[in-house]
């Protein structure tokens, strides 16, 4: 069987395991504590803080540990939208995943905001002028994803965060698919807030963090002890925190060649794949996206059922996104891109592991067009007749 959705979450690595383990075990102590049990905790606590601010060029004191990117984006957008209320105005896009969208639908219901979302390219590229166009004197924060989960799309965040500095106003990105592939530097992309997800880059899943800019108001979500500079109370979770930290400084320092091929290998995977489904439709933009993810519609099947068909195969994939699972309603992603609603459930999402190679993305571009053909009765180009996939 062969895993193809990364996107969704990533086994946990040997070494984070490894690093984690003395915190499940005989280094069990409360970070609150003041005993040698509990100094030690905290110390082990302070050191992961430390190793992520490094790998996001933020201050330790500036990262906050949550349960996961949900958490970290509900904190992020409602904790400055409540803590820094210079208007009632929120800006996102509509293809931003659900704990976005509906954080600023919460603060929309329940403390007045209003919500505009700014107009996208038919690939799902968010442009400056575009941005700049829905901005006010009473906006509040701006929250645009900076690669999408169900098209791979890539935001050119540092354009579109300088824009919204020059009004003064924060920005946050959802950076949780970006782990692992982009740039995380907190000051190149000129954020004000930024969320990730360890269990997205082999790390345990419960974990995750944000940054939040120091002097930056913020109105906490969860009160009691003060934990994590009173911005999000309870216990810390020590032995995630460490394993969030080792993930993190692995993705970082295999990232650069991992994108370099991967990138390679999913151009030649695309090209493969609409050369043995002629119909095949890719989502997404077509260079500006995520290294290892590719994403496309069958028009005339049902995505489900390719999916069930792949897997019989040998190849697990999804649909979209793993958030969205079990709903019978097509992506909102690609419906607000103008797909429609029966195009849009014929979805399919291949993300793929740093570790795959080109043997096996041929297998899975063969194993998709029999999967497709099997349910529609197309001809297609026989496989034989196409080239196979190449990386140089």
């Amino acid at each position: 069987m062969l895993y193809l959705d990364n996107a969704a979450t990533t086994p946990v690595r040997r070494e984070v395991l490894e690093a984690m383990w003395p915190y499940l075990t005989a280094e069990f102590g409360n970070p609150s504590s003041v005993h040698t049990v509990g100094e030690r905790a905290a110390v082990a606590l302070a050191d992961a803080r430390g190793r992520v601010a490094t790998v996001l060029g933020v201050r330790a004191s500036e990262v906050v540990f949550t349960s996961g990117g949900t958490e970290s984006d509900n904190l992020a957008i409602k904790g400055i939208a409540l803590g820094n209320p210079r208007g009632r105005h929120l800006v996102t896009t509509a293809i931003e995943h659900e704990a976005v969208l509906e954080s600023v639908d919460y603060l929309r219901r329940l403390h007045g905001f209003t919500v505009t979302f700014a107009p996208l390219s038919p690939d799902g590229i968010l442009t400056p002028e575009a941005l700049e166009s829905v901005l006010r004197d009473d906006t509040t924060l701006v929250s645009v994803m900076y690669a999408n989960n169900e098209i791979g799309t890539i935001q050119d965040i540092p354009a579109l965060s300088a824009i919204a500095a020059t009004r003064g106003i924060p920005f946050h990105t959802d950076a949780v698919q970006a782990a692992g592939w982009l740039d995380l530097s907190v000051r190149a992309l000129g954020v004000d807030a930024l969320s990730l997800s360890g269990h997205k880059i082999g790390a345990p899943k419960g974990v995750g963090v944000v940054t939040l800019r120091g002097r930056l108001p913020i109105e906490a979500l969860v009160h009691g002890g003060g934990q994590e500079r009173s911005r999000r109370s309870g216990t810390e979770n020590v032995a995630g925190a460490v394993g969030l930290a080792t993930a993190l400084e692995l993705a970082e320092s295999e990232r650069t060649d991992a994108a370099a091929r991967l990138t390679a290998m999913r151009t030649e995977f695309t090209s493969r794949v609409r050369a043995l489904v002629p119909t095949a439709v890719p989502t997404g933009h077509p260079e500006q996206r995520l290294p290892g993810h590719a994403s496309f519609c069958f028009p005339g099947t049902s995505g489900e059922a390719v999916l069930l068909e792949l897997e019989r195969r040998g190849f697990v994939s999804s649909s979209g996104s793993a958030c969205a699972a079990g709903s019978d309603e097509p992506s909102h992603v690609l419906t607000a891109l103008g797909v429609s609603a029966e195009v849009a459930h014929t979805a399919v999402r291949f993300t793929f592991p740093a570790s795959i190679t080109a043997g096996q993305l041929e297998e899975v571009a063969l194993a998709v067009a029999a999967s497709v053909r099997s349910l529609t009765r197309i001809g297609g180009t026989p496989a034989t007749a196409v080239g196979s996939l190449r990386v140089s």
